[in-house]
């Protein structure tokens, strides 16, 4: 399946509201893939950018845990960005499609559920090598 952009969505994460503070959980189920990794980008220095690759064979969803930052992302044909600052609500980018964390605010931090475990053989680092991948 080729993807693009339109493969792209946001998931809200169900929060159990309470005066002493709010309560956000993701459970089997809740995201559309089974996942084997989680990691986390944070004190990213201001003007600094994340991302810049495509993963072949992998769907992660990236949350704002805290303050926000802004994904760009690229099908090949098309570009769109998108502003993550709620931390109840996950970006799902689908494979295929390239991507780049930019406008970090001062104490960001951006949870990232990756559906495998680290592979570089997934990832492509190279824009025009993604663009010769996208045309097949």
């Amino acid at each position: 399946m080729k993807t693009t952009l339109n493969n792209i969505q946001y998931i809200d994460f169900p929060v159990v509201k309470d005066y002493r503070g709010n309560l956000a959980f993701i459970q089997e189920g809740a995201i559309p893939y089974n996942f084997k990794r989680i990691y986390y980008l944070f004190d990213v220095p201001s003007g600094a950018e994340r991302g810049g690759h495509a993963h072949i064979e992998q769907n992660e969803i990236l949350i704002a845990l805290s303050g926000s930052f802004d994904v760009v992302l690229d099908d090949g044909e098309s570009k769109k960005k998108y502003t993550l600052n709620r931390p109840a609500t996950g970006l799902h980018i689908v494979d295929g499609i390239w991507r780049e964390l930019t406008n970090f605010s001062s104490g960001a931090i951006c949870l990232v559920i990756a559906e495998d475990v680290y592979n570089e053989a997934d990832y492509i680092r190279d824009y025009q090598e993604f663009l010769s991948y996208k045309k097949g």
